[in-house]
Order: C-alpha cells, then structure tokens, then sequence
C-alpha cells in the first residue's frame, strides 16, 4: 500500500526518525504538551531535505483519553482519516518494584498501554469507516518486552512493554476475525541513541551518557527503515514482529 495518511503518537527519540520512505500525509503528536518547539523544527527539516508528503506537528498529551480523541477528530475533519498508525509514545520512570512510586507507574501504564490502546482502537475504527482494507498498525516496542533484564530501574518498564507485545498479537488475532486485510506489527528494538535514557536517569547525566558511549547503538534511520520495511511488504506478508539489537549488544 502506498499509504496517504499516516499517524504517528510519539514524536521525540525514535519518532524523529527519516521520514523520506513515508510519502503522503504524516501527522506526528507529541507525548506531553511540552516541547511544541521540537515538533515544528523536525517538520522545517523534513520540508528543507525535500521530502515527500507533509509532516503536520499536533500537540496531544498522549496521557490524556480527551486529548487523543480530540486529535482523531482533528485528523478526521482536516485528513478524512488514518491509513497507517504508528504507536511510537513511549517512556520509563526508574521506579523499581520493591521502592517505585506508583504515580511512576501509572505514568508508564498511561502512555506505553493506553495510549496505544486507545490510538490502535481510533485508527482502526478511522480505517473501518472508510472501508480500508489494506491499513497498518504498527507499534513500537522494545527487546524489553520480550526479556526481562536484571536492572531494576527498568523492570516496571519491561511489563508495560510486554503489555504491547500481547496488545499486538491480540490485535492480530482480532483483525484477522473481522475479516479484513489490515495488518498489525510489532517493531522491537535494543539500545537506540535517542534521549530515553536521559530521561530514565535524569538526575544522573553522566549515566545516560555512558549506555549510548558503551557501544554503536543503533539510529533513528535504522528505526525508520524497518517501518518503511514492514510498510513495503506485499498484501499477504503479515510481520509480526521485528527484533533487533546493535551488533554489540550483549541482552
């Protein structure tokens, strides 16, 4: 499918990906309401390294039902819908089980399971609509959602993300009793160089520094072609999941 209206929640770290592979429309909402700034930068620079289609920033805090609801009304009476969701929002509190506060656990309950819950439910009721048969819904995971390392600041963090690979194989299953030809797919990556553990370790900078100096961590860019990978396939290719590390990552 040459998709025409993409959605993409979750516009910083991975979200900032190359979106030269993606032509058409593509609606990028941020996390929280900070930053707007950010947005409108990485749309100047889409626009001035000429590439095809339009990135429209949206500001939605992602935390919020109404918020994201009023988003997919906007996309609706502005785009007349979605073709293709990205659920890219992600976040980790260093909230161990024994000691974790529980706001930091509702937080990530809040963005990494429902928010992309409710963008998956929005997107597919948008594609059914419009009778789309050939959309895509896509979340962005982690290898933490399919290993449990031994850090405990990321423990909480690997539930959530275990909540999304379940999340995408229900979806799957779901699709596949309704009858239609959308597809749904997990990308799982390792260590990214992007701001997540600046913020994971925010009083502690130098540690975040280290986890991206200790090893060639994998790229925006990489993210950004296994999407446009997962998109380019076939009709009757369903990927399931995509799992990938750096090279000298270890777990």
């Amino acid at each position: 499918m040459a998709a025409e209206r993409e959605v993409v929640p979750g516009h910083s770290g991975n979200g900032s990906m190359a979106w030269d592979g993606l032509p058409g429309t593509l609606l990028s909402a941020q996390m929280s309401p900070a930053r707007p700034s950010e947005q409108g930068k990485l749309a100047a620079e889409c626009q001035s390294a000429g590439y095809p289609g339009t990135l429209i920033p949206y500001k939605c805090d992602l935390s919020n039902e109404e918020e994201i609801l009023s988003m997919f009304s906007a996309i609706k009476t502005l785009h007349q819908g979605v073709d293709v969701c990205i659920n890219n929002a992600g976040l980790a509190r260093p909230e161990p089980l024994l000691s974790g506060r529980t706001e930091g656990w509702r937080t990530m309950i809040d963005v990494n399971v429902m928010a992309v819950s409710i963008c998956t439910r929005e997107a597919y009721q948008s594609m059914k609509e419009r009778n789309i048969d050939d959309g895509h819904i896509i979340n962005i995971n982690s290898m933490n959602g399919h290993s449990v390392v031994p850090q405990s600041v990321v423990h909480f963090y690997s539930a959530t993300k275990y909540a999304v690979t379940a999340l995408t194989e229900g979806l799957r299953q779901e699709l596949r009793e309704a009858k239609t030809h959308i597809r749904a797919t997990c990308i799982s990556p390792g260590l990214v160089e992007t701001g997540f553990a600046f913020k994971l370790h925010d009083n502690d900078p130098e540690r975040a520094a280290a986890t991206y100096e200790s090893i060639r961590c994998l790229k925006a860019e990489d993210m950004a072609n296994a999407v446009i990978y997962v998109l380019s396939a076939p009709p009757h290719v369903q990927i399931a999941d995509i799992q990938m590390r750096p090279t000298e990552q270890i777990s």
